[in-house]
């Protein structure tokens, strides 16, 4: 049997990670923590500029709202200082490029003097950021990329929870699978972006339309970056296409939702993943935002202890609601928390504290890790309304609503 694309995907992007790892370990000396004087400080690299800054400025915000709630409780407690120790987060800018993690990763280690490190956001810059701290043996608390490009590297100094691509490719079929008839996508099409995400999630959809009896009317990689898609719309149409799951950043999926548009093209059901979340998508498009399916890594809705307050604080600082921050805010939460166990901020003692250990009472709910460093949260799917994520999957109250023709809006 012939490898499926996923696999194939996984299997050559852990060798490369791997000879990249062995490099970057064969060139690093070892950096010992240490959180001994009067505070433990904490880094991250985000992206502040670039596309993904949109991401980067809910995480920043629930980073700093974490920070100010472990400093506010009295800080962390580390046997070794013998005391508890107030926490400061030092935040550097990583562009939204994979090249440039690298060099913010240093510039927190080498000259911030940081003590851990908690993760930026997408898989390969994911990726990047945790070789780097494996180099220096910091340890970076992960979330927001996938563990088929983390898992096969077996790393010894970061962790990760985060949704597995192959379940969270299956909701918009679970979703389908309870709509009237009438509303049954026909002609369902995949737009994912030419990148190692959008890669390994298209080989999930992939996977996943097989199970559920579907066959993507177009399924071709979308480029990135570029400004016109109407080569790509013409396809769509002519396709006869009626429902859309679309991987990409929110830049690009604003700009073929506006030339969407402009070409009098829609489709009942659009489902985005990673483009369709942010405050900014939906300040991009107003109104023409509504009917919009998101992912998610998190709702306010959720029963979790904190989940609540943390979306409620947002909402009042922002006028909007956030389905990520939790993750973020979670992410935090569980660094801290390890470091308390380890009773030090040395990676191999935070490793200790976090891989086969369960983690409870976080906003995303309890977490387990396995021997790995793995914990799997579910991934939500919403719908813009009004300016608001309505919770669809898992457990919403929400009722889908099909998006009519743009002229009938």
């Amino acid at each position: 049997m012939k490898p499926g694309r996923m696999e194939m995907e996984i299997s050559l992007k852990g060798m490369l990670a791997g000879l990249l790892l062995s490099s970057a370990l064969g060139l690093g000396g070892t950096l010992v923590a240490n959180a001994a004087g009067d505070e433990i400080v904490i880094g991250a690299p985000i992206s502040l500029t670039g596309p993904l800054a949109g991401d980067g400025k809910e995480q920043k915000w629930a980073y700093e709202q974490a920070v100010a709630d472990i400093n506010k409780a009295g800080g962390i407690m580390v046997k070794a200082a013998g005391k508890k120790l107030p926490v400061r987060l030092v935040v550097a800018d990583d562009e939204s490029s994979e090249g440039k993690v690298a060099s913010a990763l240093e510039n927190l280690i080498k000259v911030q003097k940081v003590d851990a490190l908690l993760s930026t956001h997408s898989g390969p810059m994911n990726i990047a950021g945790a070789i780097v701290a494996e180099k220096y043996k910091k340890f970076y608390m992960i979330t927001t990329a996938f563990p088929f490009e983390w898992q096969p590297l077996k790393l010894k100094y970061s962790a990760l929870f985060f949704f597995h691509p192959g379940p969270g490719a299956e909701v918009p079929f679970q979703i389908w699978d309870k709509l009237p008839a009438n509303e049954k996508p026909k002609h369902p099409a995949l737009v994912s972006e030419d990148s190692p995400d959008g890669k390994g999630f298209g080989g999930a959809f992939e996977a996943a339309a097989k199970k559920y009896g579907y066959s993507f009317a177009v399924d071709d990689p979308w480029a990135i970056g570029a400004t016109d898609y109407s080569a790509l719309i013409t396809k769509l149409k002519a396709s006869d296409v009626d429902a859309m799951l679309v991987f990409g950043s929110p830049a690009d999926t604003v700009t073929l939702l506006r030339q969407m548009k402009e070409l009098g093209f829609s489709v009942p059901y659009l489902h985005g993943w990673k483009g369709t979340w942010t405050g900014e998508f939906h300040e991009a498009l107003g109104p023409d935002s509504d009917y919009i399916l998101t992912d998610g890594f998190w709702s306010a809705s959720y029963p979790y202890k904190g989940a609540k307050e943390l979306g409620d604080r947002y909402e009042a600082e922002f006028k909007k609601d956030s389905v990520t921050v939790g993750a973020f805010y979670a992410n935090a939460q569980v660094l801290a928390q390890a470091i308390e166990k380890a009773g030090s901020t040395d990676a191999a003692a935070i490793h200790d504290a976090i891989f086969g250990q369960e983690f409870k009472d976080t906003v995303v709910g309890d977490l387990k890790f396995d021997e790995t460093g793995f914990a799997l949260i579910p991934s939500v799917a919403t719908q813009w309304w009004q300016g608001k994520h309505q919770l669809i999957y898992p457990d919403g109250n929400w009722t889908y609503k099909p998006a009519p023709a743009w002229d009938k809006r």
